[in-house]
């Protein structure tokens, strides 16, 4: 979805034009950079308004009972939740990391890193699973204990241990593991709003990059005098 923005072929032209141009003249670097700058702060605008116009994506309700997290766009902390008797769920979300091919088009968000926990209350530990997440399917890749979270921090300490590969489990308690989560409503149905919301948070993060970076570059005094 981003992709296009980004990309653009002829700032990157633009750019080397004009240090050859200026590197050709006999202007100080001084004032080079203070060209290059106010081009950086150009681009910086005209793509924040691109992107600032683009229309979202139609709006998608989480699968009932969940819960949408207030601030989730604006950290790393759980983005739904809901209870279930003594049982609390926690869902985190993110892209799914691939292999370089083109899984993914330039408006296509097709599969997502999932990361459920289930806490029970007056127990420090929850339990943990790490999910492919898909229009489709759901796939499990590793089932832990760890202490409860806060944000999404999956970083272990090396001398714990967390459980077993998913995959050296037998076929019967892999399976009981993905009744565990259906039981729960974790399954392919949560895709739309992930996604959705994958989307906006996409969004604002990119608005933000282009606006904090126009910030410090218009700091620079060279900027200022261009």
């Amino acid at each position: 979805m981003w992709r296009r923005v980004i990309g653009n072929v002829a700032v990157r032209q633009q750019l080397q034009r004009t240090l050859s141009t200026k590197a050709g003249g006999s202007l100080k670097s001084g004032n080079v950079s203070a060209a290059v700058d106010s081009m950086l702060l150009r681009s910086l605008k005209e793509h924040y308004l691109e992107v600032s116009k683009m229309t979202p994506p139609p709006k998608v309700s989480p699968p009932s009972p969940f819960e949408i997290v207030k601030g989730a766009l604006e950290g790393n902390e759980a983005v739904l939740k809901k209870s279930v008797g003594n049982e609390e769920i926690s869902l985190y979300v993110m892209r799914l990391a691939h292999g370089g091919g083109d899984e993914e088009d330039d408006d296509g968000i097709n599969q997502l890193f999932l990361h459920v926990a289930v806490a029970k209350q007056n127990q420090a530990n929850s339990l943990h699973f790490l999910c492919g997440l898909y229009p489709d399917a759901i796939g499990i890749h590793s089932v832990s204990m760890r202490p409860k979270l806060e944000s999404l921090d999956l970083s272990d300490d090396p001398a714990r241990y967390t459980g077993p590969s998913f995959e050296e489990l037998d076929e019967k308690m892999r399976d009981v593991f993905h009744g565990f989560l259906e039981d729960r409503g974790i399954n392919e149905s949560l895709f739309p709003f992930l996604q959705a919301w994958l989307y906006v948070k996409d969004h604002r993060n990119l608005l933000r990059w282009f606006k904090s970076v126009g910030t410090f570059v218009h700091e620079n005094p060279s900027a200022e005098n261009a």
